[in-house]
Formats: C-alpha cells, sequence, structure tokens
C-alpha cells in the first residue's frame, strides 16, 4: 500500500540575479538588496494567488527572510511548506561552505520550524547528509532520479527532483546528481527542472500524466521570476546576453502552473513524506 500519487510542488524562492554566477561575488547584503529592487518581496503575493488552495513547498533564500520579513509569515500564513534553499545564494557543495551557510540561517529557521531543504543548482555531496541532521533537517530533495525514488540518507530523506529514465540502469544513486551531460547520457531526462519545463511544457504534462497513472509523485521546480515577470533592466539585459542558456528560465511558466494545479493533485513535499513514513509505520494486515 502506498500514498496517493500527486505532484510534489516546488518553489525555489531565490532573486533573479541568482542565476548568474558572477554575482556570487557580491556579499555586502545593501548591494544585494538593492540588486533584488523589492521583487521578491512584490512576487510573493502574486504567486501565492495563483496557488489559490493549493500547498506547494517554498524553498527560501534566506536573505530574503532578512530583507523582508513578511516574505516568509505570508508563506507560512498561506499554509505553504517554508523550506531553505541557501542562506547566501551560490554552490554549496562544499561541506565547510554549507556548515556556515547553515548557521546563518539558524534564527529564521528555528523561528519557523524548518525541515526541508533544497540546495542551490540542485547540488549536493553525500557528506552533506549528516551535516543536514545535525542541523535539525528531516529530508533534502537535492539531486535528481527518476520519479518514486525515495532515498534513506542515515536519519534523513532524500526525495529527488525528477527525471525520466529512457533505459534501464542499476547503479547506486548517490550524490551529486545534477543537471548535467554526465546524467543526460546516462538516460535520464530531468523533466522537474524548470529549465526542461520552459523548453518543453506540454511534453511535461504528458509525462506527469504518465507518472502519476504508474503511482508516482513527481517533484517539480519553479522560480518566483517564472511566475512573476522581473522588470527589465541593462543589468538584466546585459547578464542574458553573456548567458543566452540561461534564458528558458525566464520564460513565462504561470500557464503552465495553471495547467498542473486544474488537472493534476498538488501537495508539498514534506506532506508527502510524513504520510509515506505514517503508512510505512502501520502493522501490515
Amino acid at each position: 500500500m502506498s500514498v496517493s500519487p500527486r505532484v510534489l510542488l516546488s518553489i525555489d524562492y531565490e532573486p533573479v540575479f541568482a542565476l548568474f554566477r558572477h554575482y556570487d561575488r557580491v556579499t555586502d547584503p545593501k548591494t544585494r538588496r538593492d540588486m533584488d529592487g523589492g521583487f521578491t518581496a512584490r512576487a510573493i503575493d502574486s504567486i501565492l494567488d495563483q496557488l489559490s488552495d493549493s500547498k506547494a513547498s517554498i524553498y527560501l533564500v534566506g536573505e530574503i527572510a532578512e530583507w523582508y520579513p513578511d516574505v516568509p509569515q505570508k508563506i507560512v500564513a498561506a499554509g505553504h511548506e517554508l523550506g531553505l534553499h541557501c542562506q547566501f545564494h551560490r554552490p554549496l557543495v562544499n561541506v565547510d561552505q554549507l556548515a556556515s551557510d547553515l548557521r546563518d540561517s539558524s534564527a529564521w529557521r528555528k523561528q519557523y520550524g524548518v525541515q526541508g531543504y533544497r540546495a542551490p543548482m540542485v547540488g549536493i555531496s553525500e557528506a552533506a547528509y549528516p551535516l543536514l541532521e545535525s542541523y535539525g533537517f528531516q529530508y533534502s530533495s537535492s539531486i535528481y532520479a527518476p520519479a518514486g525514488t525515495l532515498l534513506k540518507k542515515g536519519w534523513m530523506w532524500e526525495i529527488p527532483v525528477s527525471t525520466w529514465r529512457t533505459r534501464d540502469a542499476h547503479e547506486e544513486l548517490v550524490a551529486p546528481r545534477d543537471f548535467s551531460f554526465k546524467l543526460l547520457l546516462g538516460g535520464e531526462f530531468p523533466y522537474g527542472s524548470s529549465f526542461s519545463i520552459g523548453l518543453m511544457a506540454r511534453r511535461i504534462l504528458s509525462i506527469i500524466e504518465e507518472e502519476l497513472k504508474r503511482g508516482h509523485s513527481p517533484v517539480l521546480i519553479m522560480h518566483p521570476y517564472e511566475l512573476v515577470t522581473p522588470p527589465s533592466s541593462a543589468r538584466l539585459t546585459r547578464d542574458l546576453m553573456r548567458n543566452p542558456h540561461l534564458i528558458p528560465f525566464l520564460w513565462d511558466k504561470s500557464p503552465f502552473l495553471r495547467d498542473v494545479l486544474k488537472n493534476f493533485p498538488v501537495s508539498p513535499l514534506k506532506t508527502y513524506l510524513d504520510e509515506t513514513l505514517a503508512l510505512n509505520e502501520q502493522p501490515s494486515r
């Protein structure tokens, strides 16, 4: 017996400049808030309206909680799961950097009882799981793997962002498993990535339907700048000209979200995990 299949919808709530790696060097909090320009504060109301009565996991970049304390308050008040994406958006595969980031986010995470984690760029190492566990996390969603996968990592769980496997494989699913040529060459299409959604939204809706019929619960990622158009600026135009491969991240995906919410059951990742663990604890009959 298993829990009812549903779309596990997540939003990595980050500023648009987080797309571009050269801003990782900008560390001054005021400068970073000025670059955001209030976008992440304004976007949350529209996103919550788009979600309506459906609930999602919203993994917050912690500096946004410091810039605009009402953002996490609104997420929780609307009944969504509040998770950690990171405190300061940049690659955090190095466990020493991750430990520092977790310490920096500890105050607001404790305030809201955060138990779910999504690594920036869906990039994590196996060494990160014991560290996350020591900081009180119940689960992570920080690798790509076929839908229906649920991995035990010590006392933690990993709920991967979904891939569609085009051929049989039997390798051990260990981190890192990010969006890479290695993943693609191994026969996995990471349809849970918002990049993929930007390229072939209609096909991914069909894949979701197929996965649900198979009893799987696919994990999808979206971002605020894909659901609410960020203001145009010379800086953003320049960044996209330098990084044209990132353009699909900024295509409007609000129609895709409407289709998902209209056609499929949706829930946060933690709700799904809690239901699964509760069911498995019941004695068999």
